[in-house]
């Protein structure tokens, strides 16, 4: 797996790229990074600014807690629902 870049790290290779004083190919080449990995670190750079429309890092970080949450909640609900079936089995006339 490829090494993981910092954040800070990104946002400067962003920052540079940004500026067009260089080619995109220059650049990468410069910081010692694919041209694809630049591209789509651009790519996710106008994400989180809005510039193109898709879920930012923090609405996906949301989107993923919710979704444990969600599992949590249904597996509780689950247990309550055989709880509530079982104990209406025992009081239940026969």
């Amino acid at each position: 797996m490829p090494k993981a870049f910092p954040l800070e790290f990104r946002r400067d290779v962003v920052a540079v790229a940004r500026k067009g004083e260089a080619s995109l190919r220059q650049i990468a080449k410069d910081f010692g990074i694919s041209e694809a990995c630049l591209h789509r670190w651009l790519k996710l750079a106008d994400v989180e600014d809005g510039v193109r429309p898709g879920a930012t890092s923090s609405e996906s970080a949301e989107l993923r807690e919710l979704r444990r949450r969600n599992k949590i909640l249904e597996q509780e609900n689950e247990i309550l629902r055989r709880a509530a079936a079982y104990f209406a089995k025992e009081i239940s006339p026969k």
